[in-house]
Order: structure tokens, then sequence, then C-alpha cells
């Protein structure tokens, strides 16, 4: 009874355009709650720790690799996914490997910004049809008052304008959450994939043999430049070639 006396109210200030709003709004209200899961399963990368979980592997050890694989392929982390998935490609070349980590990020990334597009089509459609909707209310209100017999009070002429803006102001509430959560999703996926793709990049650097340990360049710097009162600056003897 309640739901009836609340869609007709709604009907009442929407008019036709009543149905095609709602439609839009509950479309709407669907893909934000189903990103906001979405983005509460993904957010955390664990990069930390995984990172010092497989700088630990031993890369000539064929079964510990396999091991690593077996137990971590299955997890929700798209991280760990990925980091087995190299693991996996280990025997390919690092240009193959780096084609692999490319086209399954792509995959990703379609999985992260799933429903954003649409999310953007509802921003722009929503005002477009409260607007329509309003032309529409106005239309309906200019021929019922030229049918009028007599004088027009300042009343009537203020309830017919305000049913017909009433649409316009509907799409606007569904155009801004749609819209703005859109582009929150959008900047949240490619900060959370950039850092995943960071480590992808570095983690095949050292499948090929590659050393970027930051740390252990830091310790390499200071016993090349022991006179250096930083360490951390580059020593001028150094570049220089002197000892």
């Amino acid at each position: 009874m309640l739901d009836l006396q609340f869609f007709s109210s709604i009907h009442a200030q929407l008019g036709i355009m009543t149905w095609p709003l709602t439609l839009l709004s509950a479309l709407t209200l669907m893909l934000i709650v189903e990103r906001l899961l979405f983005m509460a399963l993904n957010t955390k990368t664990h990069s930390k720790s995984l990172q010092k979980q497989i700088y630990t592997l031993s890369l000539t050890n064929d079964e510990e690799l396999d091991h690593y694989v077996e137990i971590h392929q299955h997890e929700k982390s798209t991280l760990s996914q990925g980091l087995c998935m190299l693991i996996s490609h280990r025997q390919f070349t690092k240009t193959l490997r780096e084609e692999a980590v490319s086209i399954w990020l792509q995959k990703k990334r379609r999985q992260f910004t799933s429903g954003l597009k649409l999310l953007n089509i509802i921003g722009v459609l929503s005002p477009l049809i409260g607007l329509l909707g309003t032309v529409l209310g106005l239309i309906e209100m200019f021929k019922g008052l030229s049918a009028t017999q007599g004088g027009i009070s300042p009343a009537e002429l203020a309830d017919g304008l305000g049913l017909a803006m009433s649409t316009t102001a509907a799409g606007l509430l569904i155009a801004l959450p749609a819209i703005a959560s859109s582009q929150v999703f959008t900047l949240w996926a490619d900060r959370t994939l950039t850092k995943i793709e960071y480590v992808l990049n570095h983690f095949n650097l050292h499948l090929a043999g590659v050393s970027f340990d930051e740390s252990e360049m830091c310790r390499a710097k200071t016993t090349q430049c022991a006179p250096c009162a930083n360490p951390v600056v580059s020593c001028p003897n150094v570049q220089d070639g002197a000892a």
C-alpha cells in the first residue's frame, strides 16, 4: 500500500518520465553498490608482504617455484595472481613475459572499470530525459492555460511550473552521483593497477636476473663512496672515475 502511494506521488510529480527516471536511478544505485563491493575486495594489494615472499624464493629451484604457484594461484588478490602468472611463464624471455603482463593487465582493467562507461552514459542521459520531461510538462501547462477562461492566478502558474521543473531536478539528482562515482572509481582503478604493474615489472626484471633492490644499491654506493658525508648523493670521485 505504501509502495503504491509512493509511486503514485512520484508519478504525479514526474508525469510520463516517471518510469525512465526510476529505471535510471535503480540502475545507477545497483552499479554503485556493485563497484563499492568490488573496490572493498580489491583495495588492498598486499604488495609489501607479497614482495617479501617472492624475493625469498630461489629462482633456480623449480620445485619451490611451482609449489608457490600451486598454493597462491587461486587467491583473490589481483597482485598474487599476476605474480603466479609471471612465475608460471619464467621460462619465457623477458620480452614475452612483458607482453603476457600487458595482456593480463588489460583483462584486469576491464574488470576494474566494468560498468563505469554505463554510469557515464546514465550521467549524460538522465539530465536530458529530465529536461525533456520539463519541456513536455510546460507544453501541457500552456495548453491548459490557453483553454482556461478568465484570469490566471500566480499560484496556478507557479504550481504548473513547479511540476514541470521536477523532472529536470530528478534528472540532475541521478546524474550527479553517477558521474561522480564513475570518476572516483576510475581514479581508484588507475591507482591500484599502476601499483600492481609496478610490482610485476620489477619482479619480471628479477626473473631476468636484473637487481633493483634499492637498499642493496644504497649499500653499494656507501661502500664505493666512503669519504662522502651523504651516502645517498653520488660521489663526485666515483663519477670522475677516481678511487
